[in-house]
């Protein structure tokens, strides 16, 4: 029998969803022994998830699985780019940005299947200011939200929506000039944009299956520049659909566009977010793709699937009905009784008169 490859699987105890001991049992009775010797890793710090990946790197283990959220992926990844050995995820934080992109399942048993597979091959990442990232990263309201997500001590998609409904009218609009170097025609372009957020992706999402880029690639040396100019705060519920059903790119408040590298300038220093986390940096943003910098254990697709589309398109129309009905049950209250306000009515402000 051939060797077996060596894997290490990190794992940070606090961070994401709970459960990490039942996957521990469910990887040690379904990770294939034919296959792997195994060895377990537990984080203590901010920047330890690097560290080991980085050690085991040196140790020539042949993949490192890291366990836990958005965060957790970006400190495993961080340590294995440019190195022989893969990285392999088993989800379990409150987006999954990464692994859902790459379709990899949320459930703990089917991502150690995927494992178990071992089909290993190269994606891009992403450098912001020298930070690497994997998923996305952005300056504007997207920035700022995971700051304010950050500070509130809360995960998961009900405190993030929590976030964005309190702080999306007032948010000020910004405007940013954009130098745009190697797009796909290989020219250099010069815009001024007044936005509400620039994204710049190498995958398809934030997370939780909200498509900011349905078209991103981990694979073509490119990443996807999604602008969203300011609009209508009555516009926001339909653009908040679009971004989960994978249109957000039709919105003709959206301006998209793919290159290998962009340098943002903005007025001040501010916050930028990679990979959902926010860090302070100075004026100018530096953003660029590395090509087929890092190997991966993943399905041979990505991006969103087509059942998926059909699922969130289902949900959507729910959606829709279920805010035509509150808005009929709120009209017909005020025929009965005091005045109550038109949620539609309600949102009527225009983002960019702040």
């Amino acid at each position: 029998m051939a060797n077996k490859k060596r894997i290490i699987f990190i794992v940070n105890p606090v961070s994401g969803t709970s459960g990490k001991n039942f996957v521990m049992k469910l990887i040690d009775d379904y990770l294939d022994k034919t296959l792997y010797d195994y060895e377990v890793m537990k984080t203590e710090h901010v920047g330890h998830a690097t560290e080991l990946a980085k050690l085991a790197a040196q140790d020539s283990a042949d993949i490192v699985c890291a366990i836990g959220g958005d965060g957790t992926v970006n400190e495993v990844a961080t340590g294995l780019i440019h190195t022989h050995t893969a990285l392999a995820i088993i989800p379990s934080g409150s987006g999954n940005g990464l692994a859902r992109h790459l379709r990899i399942p949320t459930d703990p048993l089917s991502a150690i299947k995927i494992i178990n597979r071992g089909l290993t091959q190269p994606m891009d990442y992403g450098i912001v200011n020298g930070r690497p990232f994997f998923c996305t990263c952005g300056v504007g309201f997207d920035a700022f939200i995971s700051q304010r997500f950050a500070e509130s001590g809360k995960r998961g998609p009900v405190s993030y929506i929590e976030n964005v409904l309190n702080s999306s009218l007032n948010y000020h609009p910004e405007t940013y000039e954009l130098d745009i170097i190697n797009n796909r025609e290989g020219e250099e372009v010069h815009q001024i944009h007044k936005a509400f957020l620039i994204s710049l992706a190498n995958a398809s999402q934030y997370g939780n299956n909200a498509y900011i880029a349905p078209s991103a690639s981990v694979r073509d040396g490119l990443m996807d520049v999604t602008i969203i100019e300011p609009f209508l705060a009555i516009e926001a519920p339909q653009m908040a659909i679009q971004l989960f059903n994978g249109t957000i790119d039709q919105n003709s408040r959206i301006k998209t566009f793919q290159c290998q590298k962009a340098i943002i300038r903005r007025a001040r220093p501010g916050i930028v977010h990679y990979d959902g986390d926010p860090m302070q940096t100075k004026k100018d943003v530096e953003v660029e793709i590395v090509h087929n910098g890092l190997m991966c254990v993943s399905p041979s697709e990505e991006g969103m699937p087509t059942v998926e589309i059909r699922v969130q398109n289902f949900i959507t129309e729910q959606f829709k009905n279920m805010y035509n009905k509150t808005e009929e049950l709120i009209q017909e209250n005020m025929k009965k009784g005091p005045r109550i306000p038109s949620i539609k009515k309600g949102f009527i402000r225009k983002l960019s008169d702040k």
